[in-house]
Order: structure tokens, then C-alpha cells, then sequence
């Protein structure tokens, strides 16, 4: 499989800024309404984590919008097969067993994802969804750029952020395989934007069975590359 990633970052003004800074915010809010639910039902299986909580997410975050909010369950789930079942993880769920598990918190830098109905490009420029409307770039991208989303398929659209230099990312698979059939996330570099905190469960921390943790307090730990 030929994947490949294209990273264009934004020339944002101030207010555009502030913007994409509330659009994070409020996604990581719904990440983290979604962390309590998969300590209690032990389930981050996106399919399941939706029928368990989209109704509910909707009627408590309606400025976020639907889409967002299935977008906001696949970062949950995402993330939680990296912690959970990352073989070196101290919380992967074969060291869980009987034991309760940690409550994720998704940090206000946290990424947002993106779908082709929340963000789209069409005749070089890009619209993207804010929690107060639409939001356009003009996109100036090479011919060999646009061949990639005109003979890719598109797997991913992530916004990350850097203080106030927001980029995204746009992931592509060169075959036509399912979800189902892509590597684990497991496999994934540990995410640098959730704490898992303790506290919120009876497992003792062996910060060298993670790759780079760093405590960040007695209580709580980052999770890092």
C-alpha cells in the first residue's frame, strides 16, 4: 500500500485564528464527554461508541454540529486503540483486566479531524467548517498535488496547531482498502495531546513501558512520541 501525506499550512488573519482556536476547543469538549463513556463501557469501537453516545452528544454540543460530533467519535476511538491496545502501553487492556480504566483528556490543542461534508475543495479554494460559519483559503496547489486528490483516495484531513500556525493534513492511500483493512492504530506514535490521569483508575504507571512519557504532574502524564 502507497500512502502519503500533504501538509498545507494556513495564512490565517487574527480573527480566522481565534476561530479555528474555538472549532479546537469545543472538539476536544466533545472528545472528552466521550471519555467517561469508554471507561464505563470498556468499548472504543467507533460503529458502537456512536450508537452509545451520538444522541446524547448532539442534544449537549448542538453548536458543534452532527458531523463534527461523528468526527469527534472517531478521534475518541482512534486514540483509545493507541493507549489500549498498544502492546508497551501500562494501560493496555490485557494489563486492565478487573482493573478500571483511566478517563482520557483530550487537551485544547487537541486535533480536529475533517470529512469531505465538513471541509471541500473546489476550483482552488477550501472551505472549512467553524463553529460560526465557513471558513475559505485559496488554495495554490501543484499539479502533482491535485493529481493526488484526483487519483488518491483520501483517508484523513487532521488540522494541528503550533501556537497560532494552524496546518492540515491530508492523508492518501493509493489503493481502495477500508478502514477495516488499514494497519492498526495501535501502531501509531503515542499522541502528545491527551493526558491520562491515574487517579482515575487502580493501575500503577511504568513510565518505561511507554516510549517517551513524561510525568507532567504526580497525579497525570502526557502521552508523547
Amino acid at each position: 500500500m502507497n500512502n502519503s501525506t500533504l501538509h498545507i499550512p494556513l495564512n490565517t488573519t487574527p480573527d480566522q485564528v481565534r476561530r479555528l482556536q474555538a472549532l479546537q476547543q469545543a472538539f476536544a469538549e466533545v472528545c472528552n464527554a466521550l471519555g467517561p463513556v469508554v471507561r464505563d463501557s470498556r468499548c472504543w469501537n467507533r460503529v458502537t461508541l456512536h450508537h452509545l453516545t451520538y444522541r446524547s452528544l448532539r442534544e449537549r454540543f448542538p453548536q458543534v454540529g452532527s458531523q463534527m460530533v461523528c468526527n469527534a467519535i472517531y478521534s475518541v476511538s482512534r486514540t483509545c486503540r493507541v493507549i489500549f491496545q498498544t502492546p508497551a502501553s501500562p494501560f493496555n487492556i490485557q494489563r486492565m483486566t478487573g482493573k478500571t480504566l483511566p478517563v482520557l483528556q483530550f487537551l485544547p490543542s487537541a486535533p480536529v479531524y475533517f470529512d469531505r461534508h465538513t471541509l471541500s475543495i473546489s476550483n482552488g479554494v477550501m472551505s472549512m467548517f467553524t463553529m460560526d460559519g465557513r471558513m475559505r483559503f485559496e488554495l495554490n496547489l501543484s499539479e502533482t498535488d491535485q493529481n493526488r486528490f484526483n487519483e488518491c483516495k483520501l483517508q484523513e484531513i487532521v488540522l494541528r496547531s503550533a501556537g497560532e500556525q494552524f496546518t492540515l493534513s491530508f492523508s492518501f492511500s493509493s489503493d481502495n482498502k477500508t478502514e477495516a483493512e488499514q494497519p492498526s492504530d495501535a501502531e501509531s506514535p503515542w499522541p502528545q495531546y491527551v493526558v491520562v490521569r491515574p487517579d482515575e483508575s487502580d493501575v500503577p504507571v511504568n513510565f518505561e513501558l511507554a516510549n517517551g512519557l513524561n510525568a507532567s504532574s504526580a497525579d497525570s502524564f502526557g502521552v508523547s512520541p
